[in-house]
């Protein structure tokens, strides 16, 4: 599942800057994940980088956007392929 965050974020910043997959950027009133880019760290790290980080605890699994490891590490692939092709 891709990961939100939630409207009780403080806009720290500490969560934009460690996201690999710059999921990550400031939305409207706080920061917001693109589940198109979210991949949880899968590829990356074993625990998502932003959860990690966040001081005030609002960045819960998205259930909006479920899916299994498998095609969370298919998403990486495929964003790092692009990656590689620009």
């Amino acid at each position: 599942m891709s990961l939100k965050i939630l409207d009780t974020c403080v806009n720290c910043d500490v969560c934009e800057p460690v996201c690999p997959n710059k999921a990550i950027s400031l939305g409207e009133e706080y920061y917001v994940i693109d589940p198109a880019l979210c991949t949880e760290c899968v590829g990356h790290y074993d625990q998502p980088q932003c959860v990690e980080v966040c001081p005030v605890d609002c960045i819960p699994v998205d259930a909006e956007h479920p899916e299994t490891r498998e095609q969370l590490e298919l998403k990486y692939q495929a964003l790092m392929d692009q990656k590689g092709a620009a």
